[in-house]
């Protein structure tokens, strides 16, 4: 009982990041989806739209954002699922470490590999495929960041109601698609049905992609791209509580 009541602890958190880490760089696949496949799929899309520039830089920008949430969501929600199955969950619980220690040990370790996903897939698409933002490439990377960091908190929050890794990507379509469709990336959303325009302003991505847009046509930081971020940031943080209330022992 001690274990799930224990403050949050600095070291204990680092020590599953650090674990987590470790299991991370002896997955390759893993590794691969993380880092790769962001940086392939902007580029495929660079050269989809050779011909029409304007094209790229407007859904660049917000695909750069959609990226990182949902690589993050499929890789936390599927590792976390493998943890609880193989019964390491129930190990670390039965231990003097904590839900907080161990949701933020998760959150830290997949954050860092968000940080440098986002740099790769941002980097590339300014500085090699010549996005044109008007905002600075940095607040393109901070969004990115967060929103990797939301998708990392869907992903541990969702791994307690799978029973296996092919139910963790079943809840992809209720938990990610409904998003990617009324965040705004293929019609504004005010040209939208006023309810489905009500649904989406519930939506974190909603925030997200129109943080990426702020930074796109603005060279300042604007109050809607502060509102959009902070969305963003109380979204992850309020999943990630919910995460922790998920983390149970599951034997008598």
């Amino acid at each position: 009982m001690s274990s799930t009541t224990a403050p949050l602890s600095p070291a204990r958190t680092l020590a599953t990041a650090a674990r987590v880490l470790r299991q991370l760089a002896h997955d390759s696949r893993t590794v691969a989806l993380l880092l790769l496949v962001p940086v392939l799929l902007i580029t495929l899309l660079r050269y989809v739209f050779d011909g029409s520039p304007q094209t790229f830089d407007s859904i660049g920008a917000s695909l750069l954002g959609i990226f990182p949430l949902i690589t993050m969501f499929l890789v936390t929600s599927i590792a976390t699922l493998r943890e609880r199955t193989s019964g390491t969950l129930e190990r670390l619980l039965s231990m003097p470490l904590g839900k907080g220690d161990l949701i933020a040990g998760y959150a830290l370790a997949f954050g860092a590999v968000a940080v440098l996903q986002s740099l790769l897939a941002t980097g590339l698409s300014v500085w090699a495929l010549g996005l044109d933002v008007m905002g600075s490439p940095w607040l393109l990377l901070l969004v990115a960041v967060l929103d990797a960091l939301l998708g990392t908190a869907l992903g541990l929050f969702v791994s307690a109601f799978a029973a296996s890794e092919f139910q963790a990507v079943q809840f992809m379509p209720a938990v990610i698609f409904p998003q990617l469709l009324l965040c705004g990336l293929f019609i504004p959303r005010g040209h939208m049905a006023p309810f489905l325009e009500a649904v989406s302003d519930v939506l974190p991505m909603s925030y997200a992609v129109d943080g990426m847009n702020e930074v796109l046509h603005h060279t300042a930081v604007t109050g809607v791209f502060v509102r959009d971020v902070l969305v963003v940031a109380g979204c992850a943080l309020l999943v990630l509580a919910l995460g922790a209330a998920t983390l149970r022992r599951r034997t008598a």
